[in-house]
Protein backbone atom coordinates (compact mmCIF):
# COMPACT_ATOMS: atom_id res chain seq x y z
CA UNK A 1 0.00 0.00 0.00
CA UNK A 2 2.96 2.31 -0.63
CA UNK A 3 1.86 5.46 -2.48
CA UNK A 4 4.58 4.90 -5.00
CA UNK A 5 3.08 1.24 -6.04
CA UNK A 6 0.92 0.58 -9.05
CA UNK A 7 3.16 2.75 -11.03
CA UNK A 8 2.22 1.13 -14.27
CA UNK A 9 -0.72 2.98 -14.58
CA UNK A 10 -0.82 6.18 -16.38
CA UNK A 11 -0.37 9.18 -13.68
CA UNK A 12 -2.38 12.13 -14.15
CA UNK A 13 -1.33 13.34 -10.77
CA UNK A 14 2.40 12.83 -9.11
CA UNK A 15 3.60 14.35 -5.82
CA UNK A 16 7.08 13.24 -4.34
CA UNK A 17 8.57 14.14 -1.65
CA UNK A 18 5.96 16.59 -0.69
CA UNK A 19 7.06 19.19 2.60
CA UNK A 20 4.29 21.95 3.22
CA UNK A 21 5.54 23.97 6.17
CA UNK A 22 3.84 27.74 7.87
CA UNK A 23 5.98 28.90 10.04
CA UNK A 24 7.29 26.15 12.30
CA UNK A 25 3.67 24.13 11.91
CA UNK A 26 4.82 21.42 9.18
CA UNK A 27 1.42 19.93 7.68
CA UNK A 28 2.73 17.22 4.99
CA UNK A 29 7.04 15.87 4.78
CA UNK A 30 7.80 13.20 2.07
CA UNK A 31 4.51 12.92 1.48
CA UNK A 32 4.19 10.81 -2.54
CA UNK A 33 0.83 10.35 -4.36
CA UNK A 34 -0.30 9.21 -7.49
CA UNK A 35 -3.22 9.69 -8.93
CA UNK A 36 -4.40 7.70 -12.16
CA UNK A 37 -6.22 8.71 -15.49
CA UNK A 38 -9.94 8.00 -15.10
CA UNK A 39 -10.01 7.36 -11.22
CA UNK A 40 -12.35 8.63 -8.48
CA UNK A 41 -9.05 8.82 -5.82
CA UNK A 42 -10.93 9.84 -2.27
CA UNK A 43 -8.25 11.28 -0.02
CA UNK A 44 -9.44 11.05 3.92
CA UNK A 45 -7.69 12.04 6.84
CA UNK A 46 -8.38 13.79 10.64
CA UNK A 47 -8.66 17.07 11.18
CA UNK A 48 -5.40 19.17 10.55
CA UNK A 49 -3.92 16.98 8.34
CA UNK A 50 -3.50 18.93 5.67
CA UNK A 51 -6.28 17.33 2.94
CA UNK A 52 -7.17 20.65 1.29
CA UNK A 53 -3.50 22.22 1.80
CA UNK A 54 -2.48 19.38 0.13
CA UNK A 55 -5.26 19.74 -2.83
CA UNK A 56 -4.12 23.62 -2.92
CA UNK A 57 -0.61 22.91 -3.46
CA UNK A 58 -1.38 20.36 -6.53
CA UNK A 59 -3.09 23.01 -7.87
CA UNK A 60 -0.57 25.34 -7.44
CA UNK A 61 -2.47 27.53 -5.44
CA UNK A 62 0.29 26.68 -2.50
CA UNK A 63 3.68 26.60 -3.25
CA UNK A 64 5.49 23.10 -0.97
CA UNK A 65 8.74 24.31 0.90
CA UNK A 66 10.17 21.31 -0.73
CA UNK A 67 9.30 18.00 -2.95
CA UNK A 68 8.14 18.23 -6.77
CA UNK A 69 4.36 17.96 -8.21
CA UNK A 70 3.11 17.05 -11.73
CA UNK A 71 -0.13 17.30 -13.00
CA UNK A 72 -0.87 16.39 -16.56
CA UNK A 73 2.58 16.63 -17.25
CA UNK A 74 3.12 19.83 -16.15
CA UNK A 75 4.58 21.93 -12.88
CA UNK A 76 1.95 23.79 -11.20
CA UNK A 77 4.54 26.20 -9.20
CA UNK A 78 6.66 26.62 -12.39
CA UNK A 79 7.55 30.68 -13.48
CA UNK A 80 6.18 29.27 -17.01
CA UNK A 81 3.13 30.92 -17.09
CA UNK A 82 2.30 28.73 -20.17
CA UNK A 83 2.76 25.46 -17.65
CA UNK A 84 0.12 27.04 -15.20
CA UNK A 85 -2.28 27.85 -18.04
CA UNK A 86 -2.66 24.17 -19.24
CA UNK A 87 -3.46 23.08 -15.95
CA UNK A 88 -6.02 26.01 -14.98
CA UNK A 89 -7.67 25.34 -18.65
CA UNK A 90 -7.69 21.23 -17.95
CA UNK A 91 -8.89 21.31 -14.36
CA UNK A 92 -12.27 21.97 -12.82
CA UNK A 93 -12.45 23.02 -8.95
CA UNK A 94 -15.42 22.71 -6.76
CA UNK A 95 -14.73 24.27 -3.50
CA UNK A 96 -16.69 23.98 -0.22
CA UNK A 97 -19.83 25.45 -0.79
CA UNK A 98 -19.13 26.31 -4.48
CA UNK A 99 -17.70 29.21 -3.97
CA UNK A 100 -19.55 31.41 -6.36
CA UNK A 101 -19.71 35.10 -7.02
CA UNK A 102 -22.74 36.75 -5.24
CA UNK A 103 -22.61 39.19 -7.21
CA UNK A 104 -23.26 36.76 -10.15
CA UNK A 105 -25.95 34.62 -11.51
CA UNK A 106 -25.44 31.14 -12.27
CA UNK A 107 -25.12 31.59 -15.92
CA UNK A 108 -22.67 33.98 -15.31
CA UNK A 109 -20.52 32.25 -13.22
CA UNK A 110 -20.44 29.50 -15.33
CA UNK A 111 -19.46 31.44 -18.32
CA UNK A 112 -16.46 33.06 -15.71
CA UNK A 113 -14.14 30.54 -17.05
CA UNK A 114 -15.14 30.79 -20.85
CA UNK A 115 -14.50 34.54 -21.00
CA UNK A 116 -11.16 34.25 -19.31
CA UNK A 117 -9.53 31.58 -21.66
CA UNK A 118 -11.94 31.78 -24.55
CA UNK A 119 -12.48 35.49 -25.13
CA UNK A 120 -13.33 35.00 -28.91
CA UNK A 121 -16.50 33.06 -28.24
CA UNK A 122 -19.75 34.98 -28.88
CA UNK A 123 -22.19 35.95 -25.89
CA UNK A 124 -24.50 33.49 -27.26
CA UNK A 125 -22.42 30.88 -27.63
CA UNK A 126 -21.34 31.21 -24.21
CA UNK A 127 -24.78 31.28 -22.81
CA UNK A 128 -25.63 28.35 -24.30
CA UNK A 129 -22.28 25.96 -23.39
CA UNK A 130 -23.47 27.65 -19.63
CA UNK A 131 -26.47 26.36 -19.84
CA UNK A 132 -25.44 22.85 -21.36
CA UNK A 133 -23.19 23.18 -18.26
CA UNK A 134 -25.71 23.96 -15.55
CA UNK A 135 -28.50 21.37 -17.30
CA UNK A 136 -25.21 18.48 -16.91
CA UNK A 137 -24.74 19.43 -13.16
CA UNK A 138 -28.60 18.42 -12.75
CA UNK A 139 -30.15 22.21 -12.53
CA UNK A 140 -33.29 23.45 -14.64
CA UNK A 141 -32.74 25.49 -17.00
CA UNK A 142 -34.41 28.59 -14.89
CA UNK A 143 -31.58 28.10 -12.66
CA UNK A 144 -29.30 29.99 -14.68
CA UNK A 145 -30.82 33.54 -13.80
CA UNK A 146 -30.73 32.83 -10.15
CA UNK A 147 -28.29 34.21 -7.82
CA UNK A 148 -26.12 31.37 -5.13
CA UNK A 149 -28.28 33.21 -2.49
CA UNK A 150 -31.57 32.26 -4.37
CA UNK A 151 -30.71 28.45 -4.18
CA UNK A 152 -30.36 25.97 -1.39
CA UNK A 153 -26.91 24.57 -0.38
CA UNK A 154 -27.50 21.30 -2.82
CA UNK A 155 -28.18 23.35 -5.72
CA UNK A 156 -25.47 25.68 -4.91
CA UNK A 157 -22.55 22.92 -5.08
CA UNK A 158 -24.56 21.43 -8.36
CA UNK A 159 -23.54 25.36 -9.76
CA UNK A 160 -20.48 25.38 -8.76
CA UNK A 161 -19.60 22.08 -10.13
CA UNK A 162 -21.50 23.21 -13.49
CA UNK A 163 -18.83 25.69 -13.42
CA UNK A 164 -15.97 23.58 -12.58
CA UNK A 165 -17.21 21.78 -15.88
CA UNK A 166 -16.97 24.40 -17.95
CA UNK A 167 -14.35 24.37 -20.22
CA UNK A 168 -14.43 20.30 -20.42
CA UNK A 169 -11.67 19.33 -18.32
CA UNK A 170 -10.25 16.07 -17.86
CA UNK A 171 -9.92 16.64 -14.19
CA UNK A 172 -11.67 17.78 -11.62
CA UNK A 173 -11.12 18.28 -7.91
CA UNK A 174 -13.95 17.88 -5.54
CA UNK A 175 -13.62 19.39 -1.85
CA UNK A 176 -16.13 18.06 0.50
CA UNK A 177 -18.97 18.31 -2.26
CA UNK A 178 -21.38 16.21 0.47
CA UNK A 179 -20.66 18.48 3.16
CA UNK A 180 -24.14 20.19 4.45
CA UNK A 181 -26.20 18.04 2.33
CA UNK A 182 -29.02 15.60 3.52
CA UNK A 183 -28.98 11.79 3.16
CA UNK A 184 -30.61 11.74 0.00
CA UNK A 185 -29.21 15.15 -1.35
CA UNK A 186 -25.42 13.68 -0.45
CA UNK A 187 -26.32 9.95 -2.30
CA UNK A 188 -27.56 12.38 -5.98
CA UNK A 189 -24.96 14.21 -5.90
CA UNK A 190 -22.56 10.92 -5.63
CA UNK A 191 -24.62 9.18 -8.54
CA UNK A 192 -24.29 12.28 -10.59
CA UNK A 193 -20.44 12.49 -10.19
CA UNK A 194 -20.46 8.22 -11.20
CA UNK A 195 -23.00 9.59 -14.14
CA UNK A 196 -20.25 12.11 -15.35
CA UNK A 197 -16.89 10.15 -14.81
CA UNK A 198 -18.71 7.39 -17.02
CA UNK A 199 -19.73 10.10 -19.73
CA UNK A 200 -16.99 12.51 -19.84
CA UNK A 201 -14.02 9.90 -18.85
CA UNK A 202 -13.32 12.20 -15.76
CA UNK A 203 -10.47 11.81 -13.10
CA UNK A 204 -11.46 12.97 -9.88
CA UNK A 205 -9.35 14.10 -7.09
CA UNK A 206 -12.29 13.90 -3.75
CA UNK A 207 -11.22 15.40 -0.19
CA UNK A 208 -14.32 13.78 1.91
CA UNK A 209 -14.86 12.50 5.29
CA UNK A 210 -18.31 11.02 4.19
CA UNK A 211 -18.11 7.11 4.54
CA UNK A 212 -21.23 6.87 2.07
CA UNK A 213 -19.59 8.97 -0.74
CA UNK A 214 -15.83 6.88 0.09
CA UNK A 215 -18.16 3.21 -0.31
CA UNK A 216 -20.19 4.44 -3.34
CA UNK A 217 -18.36 6.13 -5.89
CA UNK A 218 -14.65 5.74 -5.02
CA UNK A 219 -11.89 3.34 -6.71
CA UNK A 220 -9.13 3.80 -4.20
CA UNK A 221 -8.66 6.15 -0.77
CA UNK A 222 -5.80 7.66 0.39
CA UNK A 223 -4.89 8.31 3.75
CA UNK A 224 -3.25 11.45 5.25
CA UNK A 225 -1.96 10.97 8.66
CA UNK A 226 1.69 11.51 10.21
CA UNK A 227 2.29 14.39 7.99
CA UNK A 228 2.08 11.76 4.67
CA UNK A 229 0.01 9.52 2.99
CA UNK A 230 0.10 6.60 4.86
CA UNK A 231 -1.50 4.15 2.75
CA UNK A 232 -3.25 4.16 -0.54
CA UNK A 233 -5.29 1.48 -2.26
CA UNK A 234 -8.89 -0.05 -2.50
CA UNK A 235 -11.23 -0.09 0.70
CA UNK A 236 -10.77 -3.27 0.87
CA UNK A 237 -7.59 -3.16 1.51
CA UNK A 238 -7.56 0.03 3.20
CA UNK A 239 -9.79 -1.32 6.32
CA UNK A 240 -7.06 -3.85 6.89
CA UNK A 241 -4.23 -1.46 7.34
CA UNK A 242 -3.12 -1.11 11.11
CA UNK A 243 -2.84 2.37 11.45
CA UNK A 244 -4.84 3.38 14.61
CA UNK A 245 -6.93 6.12 12.85
CA UNK A 246 -7.39 4.02 9.77
CA UNK A 247 -8.77 1.08 12.32
CA UNK A 248 -11.22 3.93 14.54
CA UNK A 249 -12.36 5.55 11.27
CA UNK A 250 -13.34 2.48 8.97
CA UNK A 251 -14.79 0.37 11.55
CA UNK A 252 -16.69 2.51 13.59
CA UNK A 253 -20.61 1.93 13.06
CA UNK A 254 -20.90 4.74 11.00
CA UNK A 255 -18.47 3.09 8.55
CA UNK A 256 -20.13 -0.46 8.68
CA UNK A 257 -23.46 1.35 7.84
CA UNK A 258 -22.12 2.76 4.74
CA UNK A 259 -20.40 -0.82 3.95
CA UNK A 260 -23.51 -2.33 4.19
CA UNK A 261 -25.03 0.46 2.24
CA UNK A 262 -22.50 0.03 -0.69
CA UNK A 263 -22.61 -4.27 -0.93
CA UNK A 264 -26.87 -4.25 -0.80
Amino acid sequence: MNPVDNASAEDIIRVRGLRSQFGEQVVHDGLDLDLHRGEILGVVGGSGTGKSVLMRTVLGLQRPVAGHVSVLGFDPHSDDEAQRNEIERNTGVLFQDGALFSSLSVGENVEVPLKEHHPELPPTWRYDLALLKVKLAGLPADAMDKLPSQLSGGMRKRAGLARALALDPPLLFLDEPTAGLDPIGAAAFDELILALRRALGLTVFLITHDLDTLYAICDRVAVLADRKVVAVDTLQNIEKFPHPWVQDYFHGPRARAARKAATG
